[in-house]
Parts: C-alpha cells; structure tokens; sequence
C-alpha cells in the first residue's frame, strides 16, 4: 500500500493548482484548518493574515469547495477497507435555516464509512445511502447495527439480505457518539448555506477523521499529530 500511496503522491502533469493565485502549501493549509479544527472561514482568514498572508475569508470558502472533493477522490486508493460491522443512523443539520438529514455510518473499528445529506428522512434515502456505501466500498457487512426505525428492514433485506440487522438498545452508541462530534465542529463554522456546500463539509470532515484515525495509507511514516499534515502534503501532490 505504502507504493501505491508513493505512486499517487507524485506530481501530475496537469495541476489542480494551477491557476490560482497563491502556492498550493497556503491552500492545502486553510482547507486543512477548515476541516481539521472548530474554525470558520473568518478565522482561518484571521490565522493566515497573522502570518503576512492576505486572503479574503470568501476566497477560502473557495478553496474548501473546490480542492476538498479532489482530496478525497485522490485518497480513495489508499483508502483501508472497512469493517464488516456497520453502525448506521442519521443526524441533523440546519442549512441556510432548514433542517437537512445526515446519513452516516462507521465500523467498528472507527472508520466512518460514508455520509450522505438528504432532504427527508425515509426508505429513498436510506436506500440511497446504502448503495453508494455498497458500490463505491466493494464490502459487505455481515452486521449491521440500526435504531428502530421502520424503514430499515425492508431496505437491508433487500441490499445486504444476508447481514444481521442489530437493533437491541443502546447496541448504536458507537455512530451516536460519533454524531456529537460532527455537531461540535459544524457548531463555530457558519458556513453551511446550501446542500452543496453542507455536503462537501460534511463529507471532508468524514475524510479528515479518517485520516487522522489512521484509516488511509497516507502520513504513514510521521509522528501521529503530524499525520494529517503530511497527508494533505502528499495529496496536493496527487491533484
């Protein structure tokens, strides 16, 4: 895997970068801060002029939705396969003043295995969000662990019909936990006003929990709080 992130991580003829007006390290360094830490796009706006560097809060905004799908795309080859125990719920965000559903899942081992937002809360969406799960991941869980509602069954029996669909109380701690995490960063950030913009914040949380849990071949030879760091370092030379 170690080759496979190495031949990933060199630099690609035709640059992400290329275009914009400052260096790729200022870029890949707001959107880290953004998805690593409680900040909004003020703050990081705030943290970069500290260091003689002057960028308009919007521009980051920018740089988030625009760099933080690439970063994940490219890491997906170095992705570690997920557990074969799923834990799934679904929490809410408010968007531009509108509750949103967040389908989400992790396995026992931490990694969060994918996230989708959604307008409602029902069998379509949940629909959804399993098949992604299923066809983008190529794993079939053995078990998955659910809450009580209706729409579950009928939806895993026809998907994964072979998984043991949990629902015993409190068996769901594990995704619930993981959910007051997501809520404590989105809290100072302010800055989901569209589904777009909820969806690819949302999505680069997931990815950068992963990486700093050691989920992905990537910062695999640096100290641990240095890990996410090097990551972003070896994938800005991917993109």
């Amino acid at each position: 895997m170690k080759n496979a992130a190495r031949s990933r991580t060199s630099l690609p003829s035709q640059s992400a970068f290329t275009g914009f007006r400052f260096p790729p390290d200022v870029i890949m360094l707001a959107v880290r801060w953004y998805l690593r830490y409680g900040l909004s796009f003020r703050d990081i706006e705030e943290l970069l002029a500290e260091r003689g560097i002057a960028v308009d809060h919007v521009t980051v905004y920018r740089w988030v939705q625009r760099f933080t799908p690439l970063l994940v795309d490219a890491a997906r080859f170095v992705r570690h396969s997920p557990g074969d125990r799923w834990f799934v719920d679904e929490t809410y965000v408010k968007v531009n003043g509108v509750w949103r559903y967040v389908y989400r899942a992790v396995d026992q081992h931490g990694q969060v295995i994918d996230v989708l937002l959604s307008a409602r809360r029902d069998a379509h969406a949940a629909r959804r969000f399993f098949i992604r799960a299923l066809s983008t991941l190529k794993v079939t869980p053995t078990e998955v662990v659910t809450d009580k509602a209706p729409v579950y069954p009928r939806v895993l029996d026809q998907l994964v019909p072979a998984a043991w669909h949990h629902v015993e109380r409190y068996a769901n701690n594990r995704i619930e936990s993981d959910h007051s995490r997501l809520k404590h960063r989105l809290r100072p950030m302010r800055g989901l006003r569209t589904d777009r913009t909820a969806a690819i914040v949302i999505t680069g949380l997931a990815f950068t929990q992963n990486v700093r849990r050691g989920h992905y071949e990537l910062g695999t030879e640096a100290a641990r709080l240095l890990r996410v760091a090097t990551a972003f370092g070896e994938l800005a030379r991917a993109i």
